[in-house]
């Protein structure tokens, strides 16, 4: 799942301001922080977070052309983003409405609560946006799993795609603490060998794959043809949707995701939608 917009309508949107993402200015004080709040295996990783070239979109290497390249969403594929954010809501908000699993719709959580009340937009956003929101995420089921053995399949690499930043102006603060929790997840439930694999970009487009796995139905950005088949992962806000005959599905990590790696694998690969109609 792309990290949770900011977007509570018209006036929280002009209110924000343009879509950018903080550059850090303090790369010293920030090291400091990530080496009192991060255990050593992950300060190497958190370090590269300091350099403003990181956030430059990473553009993935394919002169190994017979290797499959699979991109794995985090929030909503790997990661139970919205069963995390339901159970957290509930328990500091007990007396406010809230959204059940069952009547999710849309992609954007603090939209559909904004629509239901529209101080409950903010209230959303706080809990994403609270300490250890992500590492405390439970794997989605047979998910893990999955992507462990994808690593193992021969010339199959799986990385793991999320985004930095979408419609929202973030501090410096709120950007590395959510960087951080991605690495801190990966390496809690996968392991410290597959840091590496992380791939955190605003802009998923144009990062090169066969196969993106995302929960998000309309992903959009500077490559209007991504080179990525996009299959869309089965979650609550997006399982009422009508069939698309251009886009495969995952019901769940139960699915078949080894037929439909194998099938990129065959000379003929099931065709794609028509230019106008890709995500």
């Amino acid at each position: 799942m792309t990290s949770p917009a900011r977007v509570c309508g018209g006036s929280e949107k002009k209110r924000l301001g343009t879509n950018k993402l903080a550059e850090p200015h303090e790369p010293r004080l920030f090291r400091s922080f990530i080496r009192s709040i991060m255990p050593l295996t992950l300060v190497r990783a958190a370090r590269q977070i300091c350099s403003p070239a990181y956030y430059q979109v990473r553009h993935v290497n394919t002169s190994c052309s017979s290797r499959l390249r699979v991109l794995v969403d985090m929030d909503g594929v790997i990661a139970d983003f919205e069963g995390g954010f339901l159970k957290k809501y509930r328990h500091r908000y007990p007396q406010e409405p809230y959204i059940s699993l069952e009547n999710r719709r849309g992609f954007w959580v603090s939209t559909q609560y904004g629509e239901l009340r529209s101080d409950l937009c903010e209230k959303a956003i706080s809990i994403w946006e609270s300490k250890n929101f992500f590492i405390e995420l439970e794997p989605l089921p047979g998910g893990v799993e999955a992507v462990k053995e994808m690593s193992r399949m021969e010339n199959i690499l799986p990385e793991y795609s999320t985004n930095t930043s979408t419609n929202t102006v973030q501090t410096l603060g709120q950007s590395q603490k959510r960087f951080l929790g991605v690495y801190a997840w990966v390496e809690k439930h996968l392991g410290p060998d597959f840091l590496e694999q992380i791939i955190l970009t605003r802009d998923k487009t144009v990062v090169t794959g066969d196969i993106l796995i995302d929960d998000k139905p309309d992903i959009h950005g500077a490559e209007p043809s991504p080179a990525w088949e996009h299959v869309l992962f089965t979650a609550c806000h997006n399982k009422h949707l009508p069939s698309n005959p251009y886009q495969r599905r995952l019901l769940s990590w139960a699915d078949d995701w080894r037929g439909i790696l194998q099938s990129k694998r065959q000379p003929h690969s099931p065709p794609g939608p028509p230019e106008d109609q890709r995500g």
